[in-house]
Order: structure tokens, then C-alpha cells, then sequence
């Protein structure tokens, strides 16, 4: 046996109880999924031949409900299959374990486990020596996914499962999947990211709020009514800035969970866009910029009317900041429910990066902001059953136009 003989059963026994309950996978199942009987290995091999390249060219799997079949080529498979026999050599070797791998399918088929895919652990201990699927404990069934490193440093993600033909007997077929850290990298960025952006636009409010207050607290009698009052609105500003961004970071947790609650309600959204353009004419923007359009008779609209607030508030507020000449905005009724449109008359968004546009991050220009607010009305649109869309306007600005469905509570619906 060519696998490590130096067994370690300790910590690894310990991780691998979890597998103990799970069913047996039949044997039979994996001889067939492979394909490659360990004989026609063996033959190939003593007669000085190169191993066959192992291509599924018959029925694999059979689904063993309702008399109905499948087959299952270990090629079509996303992730890498590597399945060694009871001696421990390769019989299958598919072309995602070769890909992740970097090693040609005829040169791991035959070869011992431990040769064909010399891993280590991140403290460079040799993986199979450590685990030691045949020579272990006969109760395990496999190894958990863990991130180890394949010669040259190249980390992957390896599970390991342990096919007996019975729950105590012998190792008949070690099944490693394989997989490439790429996607479980780009999660680390994107959540490294979210918190230096956090990071980022705390800073500046809640020093803006320490510095004020613990001026106003040591020199108070030295301030007019006036200057205290500009503080104090100074430091309220503050803190709703600092209120809608921890609100913005429990909404992307609640969308990336699937856990955004959305309460129904009876909602006229024609009288809600009425009120975003006069909240933003109140806060000094020229009443002439705005153009609203409604198309009567609209059909009747349940959402959570804070969700639409939020939804007009952001996408009003970017046609602002972002836009040039009058935001118009257009209610009309739908083949689906209701049609909102949001455009402006500004330089709009390059065709190269509207297809980003609803993700974490993206900026339409320096112009301050999270990135994270067309994320969240997307997820809100989504969590309605609505859809969302981004185009060029008649203006030639940009125009977001969501789409919200005839619905009800579902107290209602029964």
C-alpha cells in the first residue's frame, strides 16, 4: 500500500465523526459512475501499455426511483472527481480534476492516490499520511472540505468519502472531490470590501459627532444660541447619516440571506413619488426640475410601503446627484401590476457598465456614496416578485424603470 502508513487519527477521527451516521454509498454506484474497472488498469499496466484515458462512454448512474434512469458523465461533472480502488490507485480522474490539477487524466490513472495528488496541509504536512483512509479507523466515512495545497502552493478545497461494503469493512473506494478557491476568494473580497467601506463612511460622521459634542460639552458658555444650534444640527445630520448606513448594511444581510421581510400594505404610489419630489424641493432643489407623470387608472398596489420609500428615495436621489437637467418620473399601469420610471438628462451610464450596476460597490461617479444603494433597491424590487431593469432615457441620461406585480397578503388570498 503506497498511501501513508504514519497514521494520525486523532484530530482527523475527531472531525470525521460527523460522518459516521451518514448512509453507505453503494459501491456499485461508484464502479459505474467511473467506469474503468481496476482490472483494465492493471492489464494496461503489466503489458507496458500507457493507462486508458478514462472517457464515460456508457450509462453511469441509474436514478433508483420510479423505474426512471439517468446517465452521468464524471467530465459533465462542475466539480473534480478523483475515485482510487481498495489498493489505493487511480481508476477515475475526471477532466474538472484535471483542469483544477493541471494534470493530464493518463498520468494519474493507475497511479497510487497519494502520487497522483500529492497534497499538503497549510502546515505542509503530507495529507494522505495524515489521514490515512485505509489504514484508519474502520467506523469513518470521509474527510470534511478543508483547504489544502497541491505541489507549488496552489490552494483547493478537497472532501474526501470512504465507500465500504459494509459499515466496519474494508476501504473498497476512495471518492475525493475537488474544488478551486475562486469563488469562496471572490466572498472574502466582497466581504473585505464591505468592511473597509464601512469602516470608511463611519469615520468621518462619528468624528464629526465626537468632535462637536465634546467641544459643545467643555466650552458651552462660550457659544451663542446660534453657533450651539449649528453644531447641534450638524451633529443630528451626522447621525442620520450614520442611522441610514447601518440600516443599508442590515438590508444587504437580509437580501443576501433571503430574509428581507416585505409587510403589505394598500400603497398609492402615485402619491408617494408626489412626496419624495416635494421633500427634495423642500430641501432646495428648483421645483422645475421635476416632471411627473401618472397614467390612470393604476391597478391596486400591496407592498411595504417603507420599501417603496426607500426604493423612490434612492433612485430619485441618484437622478439628482448623478444627473443633469429634469428627473422625470413616470407611473403607469402594467401588463404585470405597475411601471415606475426614473430618468434624467445627464451623460447616463456606459453601455460597458450597466450590467454592474446592481452590484455591491458600483459608482456612477465620484460624487460620494456607498455603492451599495442600487444593490439593495434590486433586492427589495426582487423581494416584492418585481423585476428592475437600466437603460438610456429619451434625455439621454440614465432611466431605471422597476416593475412591482398585482399582489395581496396572503391573509387575503385564502
Amino acid at each position: 500500500m503506497t498511501v501513508g502508513t504514519n497514521s494520525s487519527p486523532g484530530a482527523a477521527d475527531a472531525a470525521e465523526e460527523r460522518f459516521r451516521d451518514a448512509p453507505a454509498v453503494p459501491a456499485a454506484a461508484v464502479d459505474g459512475l467511473c467506469g474503468v474497472p481496476p482490472q483494465a488498469v492493471d492489464s494496461g499496466r503489466a503489458r507496458g501499455a500507457r493507462p486508458p484515458v478514462r472517457r464515460t462512454d456508457r450509462a453511469a448512474v441509474e436514478a433508483p426511483s420510479g423505474g426512471l434512469g439517468f446517465a452521468v458523465d464524471p467530465d459533465s461533472l462542475p466539480d473534480g472527481l478523483v475515485v482510487a480502488d481498495e489498493r489505493g490507485r487511480v481508476v477515475c480522474f475526471n477532466a474538472a480534476a484535471a483542469r483544477i490539477t493541471q494534470l493530464a487524466p493518463e498520468r494519474a490513472l493507475g497511479a497510487p492516490i497519494d502520487r497522483a495528488l500529492p497534497l499538503e496541509d497549510l502546515e505542509g504536512r503530507r495529507w494522505w499520511a495524515l489521514t490515512d483512509p485505509y489504514g484508519g479507523l474502520a467506523t469513518r466515512r470521509g474527510q470534511p472540505e478543508r483547504n489544502l495545497l497541491l505541489p507549488g502552493g496552489r490552494e483547493v478545497l478537497v472532501s474526501a468519502s470512504y465507500v465500504r461494503t459494509h459499515p466496519t469493512g474494508p476501504v473498497r473506494r476512495l471518492v475525493v472531490t475537488l474544488r478551486g478557491t475562486e469563488a469562496r476568494r471572490r466572498t472574502e473580497r466582497s466581504h473585505a470590501e464591505l468592511i473597509a467601506t464601512v469602516a470608511h463612511e463611519l469615520r468621518s460622521p462619528l468624528t464629526s459627532v465626537k468632535g462637536f459634542t465634546a467641544t459643545l460639552l467643555a466650552k458651552w458658555e462660550r457659544f451663542t444660541d446660534d453657533q450651539k444650534r449649528l453644531m447641534l444640527e450638524t451633529v443630528d445630520a451626522d447621525a442620520n447619516r450614520v442611522t441610514r448606513l447601518i440600516a443599508e448594511l442590515l438590508d444587504i444581510s437580509r437580501i443576501d440571506s433571503g430574509r428581507l421581510e416585505v409587510r403589505r400594505q394598500p400603497v398609492d404610489i402615485a402619491t408617494a413619488v408626489g412626496r419624495h419630489v416635494q421633500a427634495l424641493t423642500a430641501n432646495g432643489q428648483d421645483p422645475a426640475r421635476f416632471l411627473v407623470s401618472v397614467s390612470r387608472p393604476l391597478p391596486d398596489l400591496w407592498a411595504d410601503p417603507d420599501k417603496i420609500d426607500q426604493i423612490l428615495g434612492n433612485l430619485l436621489e441618484n437622478a439628482v446627484r448623478h444627473g443633469e437637467g429634469t428627473v422625470t418620473i413616470g407611473v403607469s399601469p402594467h401588463e404585470k401590476g405597475t411601471a415606475v420610471t426614473v430618468s434624467d438628462e445627464g451623460p447616463g451610464i456606459p453601455e460597458e457598465s450597466m450590467a454592474r450596476v446592481f452590484t455591491r460597490f458600483w459608482r456612477g461617479s465620484k460624487r460620494g456614496g456607498t455603492g451599495l444603494g442600487l444593490y439593495i433597491v434590486k433586492g427589495i424590487v426582487e423581494a416584492h416578485g418585481g423585476t428592475i431593469t437600466v437603460g438610456r432615457g429619451p434625455g439621454g441620461g440614465a432611466e431605471f424603470r422597476f416593475i412591482l406585480p398585482v399582489s395581496a397578503p396572503a391573509y387575503l388570498t385564502q
